[in-house]
């Protein structure tokens, strides 16, 4: 399953230089993706990279700040701001991530295109059978 995430460019970066191994959410997903695609939202606004996924750690904040603070690319306070009031929340240990050559315009491909919230179901967003760059991936909703 695939999953498009929106995600601050300076968070991003952070993952490409490997700085950051975890992508903190507040809301868990109903089946583990084995990838996530990444929206870098503004000022960049493009599908940037694929997140594959090692595993999916779900706990109280306080717990997943212990296990993942070393890699979360956040500074402790704004991590607990980020949970305010969760009494769970996720982290998506990234097992590797690849950039795509040429970032893809979700607005050319999908005129309603509306960056997730949370997250998206990539076959909620693109059609089936979509050339999605130019690393020859096609979009199968697989």
């Amino acid at each position: 399953m695939r999953v498009l995430l929106s995600i601050k460019p300076k968070y991003v970066e952070q993952i490409e230089q490997s700085s950051k191994l975890f992508e903190f959410r507040k809301k868990n997903f109903k089946n583990k993706p084995s990838e996530i695609w990444i929206y870098a939202s503004a000022p960049i606004k493009r599908i940037v990279g694929i997140i594959y996924v090692d595993d999916i750690l779900e706990d109280s904040p306080k717990e997943l700040w212990r296990q993942c603070k070393n890699y979360a690319g956040i500074e402790e306070r704004p991590f607990f701001d980020y949970f305010r009031n969760k009494s769970k929340g996720i982290a998506i240990k990234i097992k590797k991530y690849e950039r795509l050559d040429y970032p893809i315009n979700p607005y050319e491909v999908n005129l309603n295109f509306t960056p997730p919230q949370s997250y998206a179901y990539l076959d909620n967003v693109f059609p089936k059978g979509l050339n999605l760059g130019a690393q020859g991936r096609v979009f199968d909703a697989n």
